[in-house]
């Protein structure tokens, strides 16, 4: 079951292709969610500006404060931005202090663990009041393979890698089934914080954070909350310290107060554009560009590419009702990438006609003066007919019939 709580890697990435986003949010956002169901967590206030962090601080009447740069990523305290400064979380002792650390993020990139080596922008921060937990805890409500419904998640050993705790010592995983309709019942939600440790008033309020996370959970058609760490702070509350929501971009239709919250800055900016014209591309670290239609198609490519030594640069599937026009929005994206050494073109005419590709691609080589090498392979519905095309073009393009061979060739192609 906890493999549903592993980060995406690009393998993962790309076998959920399809215009699927996974919608995040900020973390203040998160709060402001959080609250608006009655789940108690620190005040915390953003601000996009210096003067902002400044005022934002003055305004909590203490000095006991934390500064965080909201940036969709996870690892933010260890990382580092491209100003110098270290870590993006830091305790504040004064408003003069929050003006400072906002002029060091705001604009800057960070770079953590999730990030790569590029980071992401820090477009605001969020002070929020420093509690003092005495205990910490994970929870998360999420949907489970294994059980095929909803659960909760939770540990005692909040403020880690949950996934740490799961390999080391198993037992240390609470996993309660949500009934999808019902949710869970004050009993179930109680006996839970039993589990954990909680004791008497305390468990009460733990319970009821429970329930009212499945009420977001089913209200905005989550995919995953994480709170981590959930804290009973010293002075007795239990609050939620920090979290982490995913969306089903499938239900984006109906959850338009959520999916307004998107941060375009914190996507891939090829991806944002190949979304606009309905092309499922993710981008990867190899040098060999890749058009296919068809998911499976585009996946046997890239293993095919793999096996013969290369690296794909990208996942991306045309889809069956690509046009000529769509063809060059792709090599757009494709040139975008420095790192793309070489295009491998892989088409099985289906739905898809071949000739449709071909005037595409001979359309984008003459305009946009295509000069890597281009490899193609073309089979299927109007294959005669499409190289034909590319063969009066007159341009360097590569054509082949065998995978293995336009494999090959791409690989070398993008190696010389």
């Amino acid at each position: 079951m906890l493999s549903s709580l592993r980060k995406a890697g690009s393998v993962a990435r790309v076998a959920s292709a399809g215009q699927k986003r996974f919608l995040s949010i900020h973390e203040y956002q998160s709060v402001k969610l959080l609250n608006s169901y009655g789940i108690p967590t620190p005040k915390s206030i953003a601000a996009k500006s210096p003067q902002e962090a400044f005022d934002v601080a003055k305004g909590f009447g203490h000095n006991r404060l934390v500064i965080k740069a909201q940036v969709l990523a996870g690892g933010r305290g260890k990382g580092k931005f491209d100003s110098g400064l270290q870590g993006g979380v830091h305790m504040v002792d004064s408003p003069e202090q929050a003006k400072e650390y906002a002029e060091k993020m705001l604009g800057s990139k960070l770079i953590t663990k999730q990030t790569g080596a590029g980071g992401r922008i820090c477009n605001a921060v969020m002070l929020a009041e420093r509690r003092e937990p005495s205990h910490e805890y994970y929870i998360a409500v999420l949907n489970d393979r294994a059980t095929q419904g909803v659960v909760l998640v939770a540990s005692a050993q909040g403020g880690m890698n949950i996934e740490e705790v799961a390999a080391k010592d198993p037992s240390a995983i609470i996993t309660t089934p949500i009934n999808f309709e019902t949710g869970i019942t004050k009993p179930e939600a109680l006996a839970v914080a039993a589990k954990l440790g909680f004791k008497e008033g305390a468990a009460d309020e733990a319970a009821d954070i429970f329930i009212n996370l499945y009420r977001i959970f089913k209200d905005k058609d989550a995919t995953q909350i994480e709170i981590n760490p959930m804290a009973q702070t010293k002075d007795g509350q239990v609050l939620c310290m920090d979290a982490k929501f995913g969306f089903d971009d499938n239900a984006e239709f109906r959850q338009q107060d959520v999916f307004s919250l998107r941060d375009i800055s914190q996507e891939e900016a090829s991806e944002v554009e190949a979304q606009k014209v309905n092309l499922n591309f993710i981008k990867l670290d190899g040098s060999i560009g890749c058009l296919v239609n068809g998911a499976g198609l585009a996946m046997a490519t890239m293993d095919v590419l793999s096996l013969h030594g290369g690296q794909p640069a990208n996942f991306l599937d045309v889809g069956g009702g690509a046009t000529p026009e769509t063809v060059k929005k792709a090599f757009e994206i494709l040139l975008s990438d420095s790192k793309v050494k070489s295009i491998f073109i892989n088409i099985f005419g289906g739905i898809m006609r071949c000739d449709y590709i071909a005037e595409g691609v001979i359309k984008a080589t003459k305009e946009l003066d295509l000069k890597i090498p281009l490899v193609v392979r073309l089979k299927g519905t109007k294959e005669n007919e499409a190289k034909e095309m590319i063969r009066q073009s007159g341009l360097k393009i590569v054509a082949y019939d065998s995978l293995d061979e336009a494999a090959q060739s791409a690989v070398e192609l993008a190696s010389a």
